[in-house]
C-alpha cells in the first residue's frame, strides 16, 4: 500500500497533537506546583502505551496505600489510561476505510485492546517498578542497571500494543519499535535538560515532548495499519503453513517475558560469578591539604543534600596524629561482604596507622573482628551500635581519633552510628560508593509488600539466603532518612565522598560538592581499585584530592538527570530547590 493512500500527514491530526501536548504539559505543570522533583514524568502520560502504562504504575507505587486503596486507585488508573490511549488510536489512525477491515477501531474495541495492553504490561513490570521502589528505599545502582533492561525489553516487544487487531499475536515490526526506542530516548533527553530551565522553558519543553509523543502515535498507527494492508493484498488468509499454525499464540506476550527470564537468568550468573563487572580506575591528583565540612561539603559549597557545610581550621580533629600511639582506621565493607581481609591493602599501604576491618558479627573478648564469610543482613541500628563499639576499642588503644572508610551498606552504618552515638572519637570519613539520601519512600502496603516478595526471590537466587536484606530494608525505611538527615547537618568533619559513575542513576539533582569525586567504575569494591585505593591513602595521610574529574562529574549529573524519567516519583525531593 503505497504512503499517498494514507489519508493525510501528521500534521493534519490536529487532535492527536492537541490531547497529546495538553496532557503533557497539564501533569507537568501540576507536577511543577506539587511535586517538583517528580516533573520527568509529566511528559510521559502521553508516550507509547507501555511506557504511559509504567509512568502510570510508578504513580501507582508512590503511596503506600493498602490493599482496598491500591485496588481502588489501580481500577481508576486502568480505566482512565485505557481511555487515553484508545482515544490517542483514534486520533492517530492514519487510514479511513481503505480496504477491508482496515478502518478506524471502534472506541470500545480500542478501549478493551489498551486495556488489557495495560494490565499486561503492569504484571510484567511489577518487578521494574519493584525494583524501583526499592532504589527510593536504598539507592544503589545495581537493582536499576537491572531493571532497565527488562523495561526496554517489554516495551520494545509490546510497542505496537493496543494499535490494531490482535496485536498479541505478532512482534513489532522494526518501525514500530523504532518509534518506541526514540520516545524513551526523546523522555530521557528532556529529563536530562529539566534541571537547567526555569517553569516556563520546562512546560515549552513538555509541550515539545508532547508533539513528539503525538508523532511516535502517528508513526505505530502508520505502521500497524500498512502492515494490515500488506497482509490484506498478500492473501495469507488461507496460509496452512507452520507459520500459520502459529496464527494464534501470542508472540508479543511471550517475548515480553523471555526478556524478563533472560534478565534473571543474568542476574543468576553474576551472583555464581559467571558474570563478573570489576570497577574501573579513578582519576586524580594528590595536592595540599584542605579542611572540609560536613558530608562531603567544604566552606562555600552550595547547599543540598551533601550537607549544610561549616568552616573547620586545619588544626580539627581529622587531622590529629596522637604521639601516644598509631592513627587508628576502621574499615566497613558493604553487603555480602567477607571478613576480614578488606583491610589488607590499606594496612600495608599504610605501616604506621592501625587498620582494621569492622566485623558485622562483632569483637572478641581482645578486640579483634570476628570472621565470617558472607555479612550478616542486620538493622542499621544494630550496624550503628557495633561500629560505635568498635570505633571506642580503637580509640582506647590508639588515644587518637579513629578514621573511617566506609563503602555501600557501610554508610548506612556510619550514618547510623553518628546519628546515635554523638560525641565519637571519629577523625576523617571517607564514603566509597555511598548511599545518598536513603529511605526516600516508605515501605508499607502493597509496595512493600511486592519488595519483600521480590526481595525473597533475589535472595533464593543469591548467596544470601532467601531473607536477602530485608532487615536492612526494614530498618532503612523506618530510620534511614532521619540517620542521614541527622548527619548532613553535622559540622567539623574531614570527608571524602568517591562516587562510581554507575552509581549517577540514583543521585538526587543536586550540585555536586569539590571533595566528591567521581570514577569510572560499578557500584562496590572501591577499595580494590588501585587508584582510589592511593586516593584513600593520600586522604588519609592529610592531604586535599584535587581532582582532574570534571568530565566524569558532568557525565554524572546528566546520567542522572536522564535517569530520573524512570525511577520512582520523587514526592520529597531530598536536594533542596529540586
Amino acid at each position: 500500500m503505497r504512503a499517498e493512500r494514507l489519508a493525510g500527514g501528521f500534521f493534519e491530526h490536529r487532535g492527536l497533537i492537541a490531547f497529546s501536548v495538553g496532557g503533557a504539559v497539564v501533569e507537568t505543570g501540576l507536577l511543577i506546583v506539587l511535586a517538583p522533583g517528580a516533573r520527568a514524568l509529566g511528559p510521559q502520560v502521553t508516550a507509547l502505551p507501555p511506557l504511559a502504562a509504567y509512568h502510570d504504575l510508578r504513580w501507582l507505587f508512590a503511596f503506600s496505600q493498602p490493599w482496598p486503596a491500591f485496588a481502588g486507585l489501580m481500577l481508576g488508573l486502568l480505566i482512565a489510561r485505557a481511555a487515553a490511549d484508545a482515544a490517542l488510536v483514534l486520533l492517530a489512525w492514519p487510514g479511513e476505510d481503505v480496504g477491508r477491515g482496515l478502518g478506524r477501531p471502534r472506541f470500545t474495541t480500542a478501549f478493551l485492546s489498551c486495556a488489557v495492553l495495560t494490565l499486561l504490561v503492569w504484571v510484567l513490570l511489577a518487578p521494574v517498578a519493584t525494583l524501583m521502589f526499592g532504589v527510593a528505599l536504598v539507592p544503589f545502582s545495581w537493582p536499576y542497571l537491572g531493571a532497565v533492561p527488562i523495561l526496554m525489553g517489554c516495551a520494545l516487544a509490546l510497542s505496537h500494543g493496543g494499535v490494531g487487531r490482535a496485536w498479541w499475536r505478532r512482534l513489532p515490526g522494526a518501525s514500530t519499535a523504532g518509534w518506541l526506542l526514540a520516545g524513551f530516548v526523546v523522555l530521557s533527553v528532556v529529563a536530562a535538560a529539566l534541571p537547567h530551565l526555569n517553569t516556563t522553558e520546562i512546560l515549552l519543553i513538555a509541550a515539545l515532548a508532547g508533539v513528539l509523543n503525538a508523532r511516535a502515535w502517528y508513526g505505530v498507527a502508520q505502521g500497524v495499519w500498512g502492515e494490515g494492508a500488506h497482509q490484506l493484498q498478500g492473501g495469507s488468509g488461507g496460509d496452512r503453513s507452520p507459520r500459520g499454525l502459529l496464527h494464534w499464540v501470542p508472540m508479543a506476550p511471550v517475548a515480553a517475558v523471555l526478556v524478563v527470564g533472560l534478565v534473571v537468568g543474568l542476574t543468576r550468573l553474576t551472583f555464581t560469578g559467571t558474570v563478573h563487572l570489576a570497577p574501573g580506575p579513578g582519576n586524580y591528583v594528590a595536592g595540599d591539604v584542605g579542611a572540609v565540612g560536613a558530608p562531603g561539603l567544604p566552606q562555600g559549597a552550595p547547599r543540598g543534600v551533601w550537607g549544610e557545610g561549616s568552616p573547620q581550621s586545619q588544626g580539627g580533629s581529622g587531622g590529629d596524629r596522637s604521639p601516644r600511639g598509631k592513627t587508628a582506621v576502621l574499615i566497613i565493607s558493604g553487603f555480602g561482604s567477607h571478613c576480614c581481609n578488606d583491610a589488607d591493602a590499606l594496612r600495608a599501604a599504610e605501616p604506621g596507622m592501625l587498620v582494621q576491618q569492622f566485623s558485622y558479627v562483632g569483637l572478641t573478648a581482645a578486640g579483634q573482628p570476628i570472621a565470617y564469610r558472607i555479612a550478616a543482613d542486620l538493622p542499621i541500628q544494630v550496624l550503628g551500635d557495633r561500629m560505635a563499639a568498635q570505633v571506642e576499642w580503637l580509640h582506647a588503644r590508639t588515644h587518637a581519633p579513629v578514621n573511617v572508610v566506609a563503602e555501600s551498606e557501610g554508610t548506612l552504618g556510619l550514618y547510623a552510628m553518628m546519628a546515635r552515638h554523638p560525641g565519637l572519637p571519629v577523625g576523617s570519613l571517607v564514603l566509597l560508593s555511598p548511599i545518598i539520601g536513603p529511605g526516600q519512600v516508605g515501605q508499607g502496603g502493597v509496595p512493600g509488600v511486592a519488595l519483600t516478595t521480590l526481595n525473597s526471590l533475589i535472595g533464593t537466587m543469591s548467596p544470601y539466603g532467601s531473607s536477602g536484606a530485608q532487615e536492612l530494608i526494614d530498618s532503612v525505611s523506618k530510620f534511614g532518612a532521619s540517620y542521614f538527615d541527622d548527619v548532613r547537618r553535622e559540622r567539623g568533619y574531614r570527608w571524602l565522598s568517591v562516587i562510581p559513575l554507575a552509581d549517577a542513576v540514583t543521585l538526587p539533582l543536586c550540585p555536586y560538592p569539590p571533595n566528591v569525586v567521581v570514577v569510572k567504575a560499578f557500584h562496590g569494591g572501591l577499595l580494590g581499585d588501585a587508584a582510589v585505593l592511593r586516593m584513600v591513602e593520600d586522604f588519609l595521610d592529610g592531604q586535599r584530592i584535587v581532582r582532574s574529574d570534571l568530565r566524569l562529574r558532568t557525565a554524572a549529573q546528566v546520567i542522572s538527570a536522564a535517569a530520573s524519567a524512570w525511577r520512582m516519583p520523587d514526592l520529597h525531593s531530598t536536594c533542596r530547590g529540586a
